[in-house]
């Protein structure tokens, strides 16, 4: 068969990793010479394509695509755009083959969580309800964590690493005051329906007494009265109090302490304001002095301090999911299997589309302890190994060195324009 073109896209919010896996994709890709052409990355996700906004990776050279390893962000542009059915949707469904036919692509890779494995598996479809062959593969990544059949998701690592250190520190911070000054720390993280980047807040404690004292879940539904009381106690006991909350936590009747009212573009609820929300609930009720972070942005794009295992595992699903495709795979994601014993292992596996797509994964009871407020050693040793090794990028006049890719685009080859 004669080869064809790839397309590969980055969606969703971007991580300190993803762009690893792109390194992954298209240094392998560019070993299949003899069954891949071109790589061609859409500019902004998804819209990349159906605009006809194709950047040509072959103008890139070795040593920048290499860099994408240490690079945070998305490097193509990515996006919030979420297909609709073939039903609700076709133009988007034919834009697309219109877009394929016209630059030669057989192979679609799409690089994000569980949104963009359903817009991936959708497009997989495309074979059987248009007649165009396509072989689409996902890639997955989300800081969140909650992706099903795999072990973990690249960029939640070092999101991991990143809030233990942090946790770390600033309680550091706040011990050294506490006596005639702050008592309450809180550090709000993302999580919306799984409590994984806030759980590992826990990896900051070493023995009894070491902050976090309490870390909220959104599957541990919030109680008032036990919060405050557990916030005095520990104020009592070891003269300072840390939290760490994730963006997700809700009431027994599944209202979000955060809810702002307004949904995002995958009609999601948009979160935010959950620190101040408690910082002011312990302040009129108790009457500490408080202060409060939001890990945000921050949290996801730290890859001064990203986890080499987690650097390793994105590339090697990008190279994975091309590895995949040459065999004549589709409508898969590759996964990663943690292998058993002691010591950490992994290695690669893979799981069908039509069962990641709209599936999140949340934290286990048994990771969480009794009182719902920790983790448990259960919860630690999953975690543990995901925040290991250092992987600094290269520096120069105290500052990282990132890639700064050209980004040139193909020529268009269709008159028609289309609106996103």
């Amino acid at each position: 068969m004669p080869k064809k073109n790839a397309f590969y896209a980055q969606s969703g919010g971007v991580t300190s990793v993803i762009n690893a896996s792109a390194a992954g994709v298209i240094e392998t890709a560019r070993r299949h010479r003899g069954k891949i052409g071109k790589i061609l990355a859409g500019r902004n996700g998804i819209i990349g394509a159906l605009r006809e906004e194709l950047i040509d990776t072959s103008k890139e050279t070795k040593a920048n695509i290499a860099g994408l390893r240490h690079t945070p962000s998305g490097a193509f542009g990515s996006c919030r755009h979420k297909m609709k059915s073939f039903e609700e949707n076709r133009a988007e469904y034919e834009r697309l083959i219109e877009v394929f036919k016209a630059h030669d692509i057989g192979y679609f890779f799409y690089n994000g969580g569980g949104d963009s494995a359903d817009t991936c598996h959708k497009v997989s479809q495309i074979s059987k309800n248009l007649g165009y062959p396509i072989q689409a593969i996902h890639i997955p990544k989300t800081i969140d964590n909650d992706l099903p059949f795999t072990d973990n998701c690249p960029g939640f690592g070092s999101v991991a690493k990143y809030v233990a250190i942090s946790t770390r520190e600033a309680a550091m911070d706040i011990a050294a005051m506490c006596e005639s000054s702050t008592k309450v720390f809180i550090l709000e993280t993302m999580g919306r329906h799984a409590g994984w980047i806030a759980a590992a807040g826990g990896l900051a404690a070493e023995q009894e007494g070491d902050a976090p004292h309490i870390i909220l879940f959104p599957e541990i539904a919030f109680d008032e009265k036990k919060f405050l009381a557990r916030v005095k106690r520990s104020v009592k006991r070891y003269g300072y109090c840390v939290i760490v909350a994730s963006e997700g936590t809700a009431y027994k009747d599944g209202t979000f302490l955060s809810a702002s009212g307004t949904t995002d573009a995958f009609g999601h609820a948009q979160l935010g304001g959950l620190a101040p929300r408690l910082a002011q609930m312990v302040k009129s009720e108790l009457g500490y002095k408080y202060h409060w972070a939001v890990a945000d942005y921050l949290q996801r794009s730290a890859r001064h301090i990203a986890s080499a295992t987690d650097v390793e595992q994105a590339y090697a699903l990008g190279e994975a999911a091309v590895e995949m495709a040459v065999a004549g795979k589709s409508a898969v994601m590759p996964t990663i299997e943690r292998g058993k014993g002691k010591r950490y292992s992994w290695r690669i596996g893979e799981a069908p589309l039509d069962k990641v797509a709209n599936v999140e994964r949340t934290m286990p009871r048994n990771y969480i302890t009794r009182d719902g407020f920790g983790i448990t050693d259960l919860g630690r040793e999953y975690l543990e190994p995901l925040i290991q090794g250092e992987d600094y990028p290269p520096y120069r006049k105290g500052m990282p060195q990132y890639v700064r890719l050209r980004n040139e685009l193909v020529p268009r080859k269709l008159k028609k324009r289309f609106k996103v």
